[in-house]
């Protein structure tokens, strides 16, 4: 290095830094009170570590971490039975902003193993970065912290109004440990509530195994369960408790259709207790596109935003919690770390193998089915990656069978000479089946798979094939049936049907791209058809209702020349083939879930047509 290269520290205006720790790094005030419990979980855990080989460091029988607020004095105070803080521990980790007295005793635990096969005689530590125990500034403007480091009689008082500066002085406490004490600020009225604090330790803190109190006029109220049940062996957990858990955490009233609890182990540890609801929620699952399945590290509540689910499988419930997952300062918002990417991996996986294994049996799968199928269908449209395992999941309701049908049965009963799985999507289920684009279908013995969800519309273009078979929608380009052979009447077309065929066309030229006889009707006069390479009749409908071009040009009218109604048409005379041609598409457009055209013209046709026969 030159001579003439000076080396200086960096410089901090203290006051500044605390103020940008205190108001940038949270975005909600009462995430105070989860990192002050944390941290006296963390000295809680240290203390009973520590106690493996020194008796001095014994934790108290009534050991527990005490939340009192005082109305009078206008403090909150929380007190634990820690391994608690020195002197110098005091000046060390609290003078000195982002010093983790936690994240240094973590490292001198990096190759502690646990004795006797026992995991939880090692300490599972929260804190890691320093700055949770300025958080308690977002709400008081002085804070005095207490401590007496275990194993000594000497305890101390750091004081501090949060400005850069702190003071030192000798204290008394007869117990080890530390008590900290929030003197509010005029706004911070609501921690004063013992049901506010309640509420906050039950959403935050629940789980950790340190017991948590709520102290109101000397009575103390235990404020969280202490038992991560997803911690547990399933062999040690009771079908109710399962069930009690799963209304608790997803405030329902049925039970699950599906629990899932494992471990997973290896280079990425967590452990996930997730349930499939048995009924639909209150709140529909199309309401809310994310997941809210809870992430948990160490047991303690970090956030139920983090996405551990695609939002195709945003119905399931539960909670995943980690020991490895790095978390930035606040905690708040979850770094973008591989750990995080292939817990979500593992999650998703391990929910689709479920639901794989659990779609064998076809009478429980239906009532899952119903419930949460058209949101598993979004994952075709929306998970690439998953797209040919999501398939075979899928069911349908058909025009050949009762019930419920998936793909790979579709498949098997294919007739010979069939080359596509056909489909027809439509908004009404009901009208589905009475459809005359299946005429021609049914009568030639060839299944179609009626689809009426929301999302049906988009899917199918998206997953193209399966089993090599490529999907294609009745409404789609010219079908030809004619290789089939069924109960369909053939008969002879009637003379003059290519001039009618010219002549409506003439007179729609406006409205439709083309129109031309069809052998797919078999009791309908027509039938509409999309072009052969641009989106079926429901997505151009949905394209239009949302004020967007369709993209497939203007549709196809197909008739039927052997329908009573053509073949009057074909022999009558000329000047009656243009009205009755508008007439014929407004019907077409009816049958299959539009509107005419011109409303009020359609009204008056059919109120003369019926007065004519009156």
């Amino acid at each position: 290095m030159s001579e003439t290269v000076e080396r200086h520290e960096f410089g901090a205006e203290v006051g500044r830094l605390l103020d940008l720790v205190v108001h940038a790094l949270y975005s909600d005030r009462e995430i105070f009170l989860r990192e002050l419990v944390a941290n006296a979980a963390d000295a809680m855990d240290r203390r009973r570590f520590e106690a493996l080989t020194s008796a001095a460091s014994a934790l108290p029988a009534d050991a527990k971490v005490r939340i009192t607020p005082d109305k009078a004095a206008r403090t909150l105070t929380v007190s634990d039975a820690g391994i608690g803080m020195s002197k110098d521990d005091l000046a060390s980790n609290l003078g000195t902003i982002a010093r983790s007295g936690t994240r240094a005793f973590s490292q001198t635990l990096a190759d502690a193993k646990p004795q006797d096969g026992k995991e939880d005689e090692k300490p599972s530590l929260i804190g890691q970065f320093g700055v949770g125990f300025y958080s308690a500034f977002m709400v008081a403007d002085r804070v005095t912290v207490t401590s007496r480091r275990a194993g000594t009689d000497e305890a101390w008082t750091w004081a501090s109004e949060g400005q850069g500066s702190y003071t030192l002085e000798p204290a008394t406490r007869e117990e080890p440990g530390t008590t900290i004490v929030m003197h509010l600020k005029e706004d911070a009225d609501e921690y004063l509530e013992s049901y506010r604090l309640d509420h906050l330790v039950r959403k935050w803190a629940d789980f950790i195994t340190v017991p948590i109190a709520i102290v109101e006029d000397g009575k103390e109220e235990s404020a969280n369960q202490g038992t991560a049940l997803w911690r547990k062996a399933k062999s040690e957990i009771t079908p109710e408790q399962y069930e009690e858990f799963y209304r608790s955490v997803g405030m329902n009233f049925d039970k699950p259709w599906a629990t899932l609890h494992w471990r997973a182990e290896g280079a990425l540890e967590f452990s996930a207790l997730l349930f499939v609801p048995g009924m639909k929620p209150f709140q529909a699952v199309e309401g809310e596109r994310e997941s809210k399945v809870r992430l948990h590290v160490r047991r303690m509540f970090i956030t139920d935003d983090a996405k551990l689910l695609p939002s195709w499988l945003r119905f399931v419930q539960g909670v995943v919690d980690t020991e490895d997952l790095p978390l930035n300062v606040s905690r708040e918002m979850l770094q973008t770390t591989p750990a995080l990417a292939k817990i979500r991996r593992a999650v998703t996986g391990r929910v689709l193998s479920e639901l794989t294994s659990r779609a064998k049996d076809a009478e429980g799968y239906q009532a899952f089915w119903e419930n949460f199928g058209p949101v598993v269908k979004e994952g075709i449209y929306e998970d690439h990656e998953r797209r040919a395992e999501i398939a075979p999941l899928l069911r349908f309701k058909s025009s050949a069978v009762e019930g419920w049908t998936g793909l790979a049965d579709y498949v098997s009963r294919m007739k010979d000479g069939q080359e596509a799985i056909y489909y027809l999507v439509a908004d009404d289920a009901d009208a589905l089946a009475r459809s005359p684009q299946l005429e021609g279908f049914r009568a030639r013995g060839l299944e179609v798979l009626l689809l009426s969800d929301h999302v049906d519309a988009f899917w199918p273009e998206q997953l193209a094939r399966f089993e090599e078979k490529p999907l294609r929608s009745v409404t789609q380009g010219a079908l030809d049936l004619s290789k089939f052979s069924g109960d369909a009447e053939a008969g002879e077309a009637p003379a003059g049907v290519d001039d009618l065929v010219a002549k409506i066309k003439a007179a729609l030229s406006d409205d439709v791209s083309d129109v031309r006889a069809t052998d797919r009707l078999v009791d309908s006069a027509v039938v509409l058809a999309a072009g052969g390479n641009g989106p079926d009749l429901q997505m151009q409908r949905l394209l239009r209702r949302a004020g967007r071009a369709a993209g497939g040009g203007k549709p196809i009218l197909e008739i039927n020349p052997r329908h009573p109604l053509i073949r009057a048409l074909a022999e009558g005379p000329e000047d009656a083939i243009a009205p009755a041609a508008g007439t014929l598409l407004d019907l077409a457009r009816i049958q299959d879930g539009d509107t005419p055209r011109d409303p009020v013209a359609f009204a008056q046709v059919v109120a003369a047509a019926l007065a004519g026969k009156a």
